[in-house]
């Protein structure tokens, strides 16, 4: 086997990753009442070989469990499931962060708690519906404003759930400021009509987002936290603006001031998204000093070539991981992968379409 990159090991902050092959966080609502459980431990088990595994969305906050079935880490019985996966995923050598995500206006009061609220920076209804398993498909509704205590609200949740994360064995936390959730519907002059401080310009809309990272970074360490954007997409209702550019460059050199372990670049333009221009990513790579982590379609020679040619320090695979437990050792040992994916089971409860994916093992050699 040549000496590939991509098998090197790499040095995150403080935590040292035994290659450069990130499991990328997916949404795959197994979490029953919002507590994680043996079948996710499992199913982070089985994927364990990567360096990094960054988990799905999980909500520090009732008011973010927009969607059904959606881990939490806000309570006692939430880091106690966690703790499951972390002890999972420790077992095979990797390293797990978990991927803080408020759904802010995209969710729906039927997927809620009691006494949560839809909140958004503005009441911008998000075009499309929603799945909520008590009356399947609904529109999104107009969220609910956030206020003064509403905010402050917000980031103390993010750093609890941040302080909760370590205290489940997780090794750090990225903040989910990507796909349209919470953290980008500020970003965004779309869906931030805001005339506060918080609103209107480049530096106010980016201000909860760098709050977030700045209060999560002083309670674990900036070593443990990272942050996800997606510059371009278009996931959740969030369309084009003019300010794109200008608004992500600032990012990255405010979150570089800031000094956190990474950020995790997305470009979903296999996808159906615009791509991210070639120019976005340089300036990202750029003006931030420390990791970077590639995201988007990629296939084992294109993630070896970007990380040859400096563009990223780790690259980050999504749906490969999900038919392809052995996704690393199929790439160590140039075995096939799988084509088998079932779309139709994602989203759906329980094992089936999520821990009965076979792995490669020496069946591959006889193909």
């Amino acid at each position: 086997m040549m000496d590939y990159k991509l098998f090197s090991k790499y040095k995150l902050g403080s935590t040292s990753l035994q290659n450069r092959v990130v499991m990328a966080p997916m949404t795959r609502s197994r979490a029953t009442g919002n507590i994680p459980n043996d079948i996710m431990a499992e199913y982070y088990g089985q994927r364990s070989s990567a360096g990094l595994i960054i988990t799905e969305g999980t909500s520090p906050s009732p008011n973010g469990l927009g969607y059904s079935r959606i881990p939490g880490i806000f309570s006692k019985a939430q880091v106690e499931g966690w703790k499951m996966v972390t002890a999972a995923a420790h077992k095979g050598g990797a390293k797990i962060f978990i991927q803080l995500m408020h759904t802010g206006r995209i969710g729906h009061q039927l997927n809620l708690p009691e006494g949560a609220k839809v909140l958004a920076p503005s009441a911008v209804k998000a075009a499309g519906q929603i799945w909520t398993d008590q009356q399947q498909l609904q529109d999104y509704p107009v969220p609910v404003v956030m206020n003064v205590n509403d905010l402050t609200q917000a980031k103390n949740e993010f750093v609890t759930a941040a302080r909760n994360a370590i205290e489940a064995g997780f090794d750090g936390v990225e903040l989910h400021a990507a796909n349209g959730y919470l953290l980008e519907q500020f970003l965004s002059p779309v869906s931030n009509k805001r005339t506060d401080n918080y609103g209107g310009s480049i530096e106010n809309r980016s201000r909860f987002v760098l709050e977030a990272a700045e209060f999560v970074s002083s309670a674990i360490g900036k070593e443990k936290t990272g942050i996800r954007l997606s510059p371009y997409g278009v996931a959740s209702d969030m369309p084009h603006y003019p300010e794109i550019d200008a608004t992500y460059k600032y990012l990255a050199g405010e979150i570089n001031r800031i000094g956190i372990a990474y950020i995790h670049l997305v470009d979903h333009s296999l996808m159906g998204a615009p791509a991210v221009p070639a120019e976005i990513k340089s300036a990202v790579r750029k003006l931030f000093k420390n990791t970077l982590i590639l995201s988007g379609g990629y296939d084992f020679d294109r993630a070896e070539t970007d990380l040859q040619n400096g563009k990223g320090d780790l690259i980050a695979f999504g749906r490969p991981f999900i038919n392809n437990p052995d996704l690393v050792e199929r790439f160590k040992n140039e075995w096939p992968l799988s084509s088998d994916l079932y779309f139709d089971l994602f989203y759906t409860p329980g094992p089936k379409g999520y821990t009965d994916y076979p792995s490669c093992k020496g069946a591959a050699m006889k193909v």
